[in-house]
């Protein structure tokens, strides 16, 4: 996504991490004139000093992985999403035919991804 304009096109804020201090979580992707992008799905998080800078703590999904985001939510203290893809290249970027959802929890000092269900046609 580097050099090309980019679009947030959804974003939700909650605490994850338990530690009182909230993060957002960003959809982001590459403004496309036609297809469906694929999105990346970062955390951010900003000390508890007033001034301080946003900045990136996680990717939860990198663009490479090919996915766009129809659904996110902060619940429970976990990241909840809904992933399109692709089952094959031959797909066309325009209609992914995989559907899935997934969780992030915060275990340990890092994102771990759990409570995902198979990949389901669309």
């Amino acid at each position: 996504m580097r050099g090309r304009p980019r679009t947030v096109a959804k974003r939700v804020t909650g605490d994850i991490d338990g530690d009182g201090n909230p993060e957002t979580v960003a959809v982001v992707h590459c403004e496309a004139g036609s297809g469906t992008p694929p999105s990346g799905v970062y955390v951010l998080t900003r000390g508890k000093a007033d001034g301080t800078r946003a900045r990136v703590v996680a990717t939860l999904v990198a663009p490479e992985e090919h996915r766009s985001v129809t659904e996110l939510a902060v619940r429970d203290g976990a990241v909840r999403a809904t992933l399109l893809g692709y089952s094959s290249p031959e797909v066309p970027s325009c209609c992914p035919d995989e559907k899935e959802q997934v969780s992030w929890y915060w275990r340990s000092g890092a994102f771990v991804r759990g409570g995902q269900a198979e990949a389901r046609g669309v």
